[in-house]
């Protein structure tokens, strides 16, 4: 290596550190003769300060950066701790989703605002761009519904307490992953426009029964509110808080769709007196979520636990919900059904393009079906099986628009769930903070402090008005397409664009099943036919 080379290398390397040295030394001599000057005594403590910086970045063993490039090299972890709001704020385009654009941000910030959310001048999709959607619309358009009337009635013949559903409610959202006030702002919302707030399978806090509003209580491996000493599923204890007038369904989650197959675990740091109490776990000690369940381990099994905690919860509707995976363990469920004669009252089907608070990268990328693909596939057995119109259907992931709502309820979902755009609602402003307590807007962290900043009685407000606002655009467009309920939407009424010069209907984009087609073993489309054939209703394991 050339000798002049290294000196250069030297030099460029340890120039801010020898600087730093210089204006110490310098500050320490005008010192001397001016004790009392600003400006001597500054540059002696801005120097001396960064030299020492400069001493202990040479001396750490952690950041081969800062060892070689000492007190500079600090700009570099500066820079990269901003470089999110810096490209959220800044360089951002509108149509960049990261995980959602800002467009669709602002989309929710402006209803939960009520702010006009219509856009001058024309459309800034690109409507010639493959993957584009629209829907087509009548000649004949229908009388616009109200936002009330968008709802759907849950519970089959096993159910005695059927609930009438918002085609559109607040995803699974738990506290201890979301602050008090986030909880209360959501539930407060969720009461004042007559819709449901799933809690998340963090059971049901104080803050959920603060206002009353109506619950989905989801009930995940942990059994957290209703687990003996053990972690096992307790039957007393379920009944006891099932029965509450404003729990209106229950919910079994088998799985999540950004971590599917992935259990879950809140550190003992994290598990505060409050969350102890609402999960039923000991103060301080690690609240471990199983990545499956313990109360169950068939497919008949699972429809069995259904029908206990319907009976237990007095005959209100109860079903679950998962992300699609393995298509014979689904099929294995639909299955059990036709052999036990027990029916869910209704499947959520989570997409693995939903959120969470933190995951594996891979699991967050790589593992579980998208959401319409599971919707449609869950849509299209149950058809095939004779078995559609004995439950419902919801669909949960990336939702915000009432463009997305209509394109899930038209391959088949009955209603929709929503849970980051409803986060929008109360102030998220998508600084991906979730996993480290320092939510900037006091959403998802358990800092007093930071969730005081989160005033209850306008986020509420603004809950509801997003929600009315994004069911007022749903009516217009079913009023547009011909149609007054979103039950009528159907795979004909919405087009994708395939290639520059093609479009097709989603009816000729999807295979869809006739009633009965896997019963009779007739059905013509392999995928199917072969799923069909490997699923036991008494293992989720596949026949050989």
């Amino acid at each position: 290596m050339p000798r002049h080379w290294f000196s250069a290398s030297l030099l460029s390397r340890y120039t801010a550190f020898m600087c730093c040295l210089l204006l110490a030394a310098l500050g320490l001599w005008f010192v001397q003769s001016d004790p009392r000057g600003f400006w001597p005594l500054t540059m002696l403590v801005a120097g001396s300060a960064l030299s020492l910086v400069g001493v202990a970045d040479l001396v750490q063993t952690r950041r081969a950066v800062l060892r070689n490039y000492p007190v500079i090299g600090h700009i570099r972890y500066l820079v990269e701790s901003i470089r999110p709001e810096i490209r959220q704020y800044l360089l951002e385009a509108d149509d960049d989703k990261l995980p959602f654009s800002r467009a669709q941000r602002s989309l929710v910030y402006q209803r939960a605002k009520n702010e006009p959310s219509e856009k001058p001048f024309g459309t800034l999709s690109d409507v010639y761009e493959d993957g584009y959607e629209f829907i087509g619309h009548s000649l004949r358009p229908q009388p616009e519904a109200s936002p009330e009337q968008l709802r759907v009635q849950v519970g089959g013949e096993q159910c005695r307490q059927p609930y009438s559903a918002s085609v559109l409610n607040i995803s699974a959202l738990s506290f201890g992953a979301m602050s008090a006030n986030a909880i209360r702002a959501l539930n407060r919302g969720a009461q004042l426009g007559g819709f449901a707030h799933d809690t998340g399978e963090g059971s049901i806090s104080p803050y959920h029964r603060e206002f009353g509003g109506d619950l989905i209580w989801e009930l995940g491996s942990g059994y957290f509110g209703c687990r003996d000493a053990r972690g096992q599923f307790d039957p007393a204890r379920f009944e006891e808080q099932a029965r509450s007038a404003q729990v209106k369904m229950i919910e079994i989650k088998l799985s999540q769709g950004a971590k599917p197959g992935h259990g879950g675990i809140l550190p003992g740091a994290k598990v505060t007196p409050e969350i102890a109490a609402t999960r039923g776990v000991p103060v301080g000690v690690d609240c471990v979520s199983p990545a499956a369940h313990s109360a169950f381990s068939t497919p008949v099994g699972l429809l069995e636990f259904v029908a206990q905690l319907r009976e237990r919860s007095g005959g209100k509707p109860v079903g679950f919900k998962l992300c699609i995976g393995h298509a014979w363990e689904f099929m294995g469920i639909v299955k059990a059904m036709l052999s036990s004669g027990i029916t869910p009252d209704f499947i959520v089907i989570d997409g693995k393009e939903g959120g969470t608070g933190a995951a594996p990268v891979e699991f967050t990328n790589h593992i579980g079906m998208p959401m319409r693909e599971g919707l449609l596939f869950a849509h299209n057995t149950l058809v095939g099986a004779g078995l559609r119109h004995k439950l419902r259907l919801a669909a949960s992931g990336k939702i915000v628009s009432a463009f997305d709502i209509a394109c899930v309820l038209a391959i088949g979902a009955d209603w929709s769930n929503a849970a980051r755009a409803f986060m929008f609602a109360v102030g998220c402003i998508q600084s991906q903070s979730c996993n480290t307590n320092k939510c900037p807007t006091g959403v998802a962290t358990q800092d007093a402090l930071r969730q005081r900043a989160l005033v209850v009685g306008d986020k509420s407000e603004r809950v509801r008005n997003f929600h009315r606002s994004t069911l007022k655009a749903l009516a217009q467009i079913l009023a547009a397409a011909g149609l007054s309920h979103p039950s009528q939407l159907r795979p004909q009424h919405l087009v994708r664009r395939i290639s520059p010069t093609r479009v097709q209907l989603f009816s000729q984009a999807h295979v869809f099943l006739q009633p009965g087609e896997l019963l009779g073993g007739s059905t013509p489309h392999a995928f199917y036919a072969e799923s069909w054939r490997l699923a036991r209703a008494e293992k989720f394991e596949p026949a050989t």
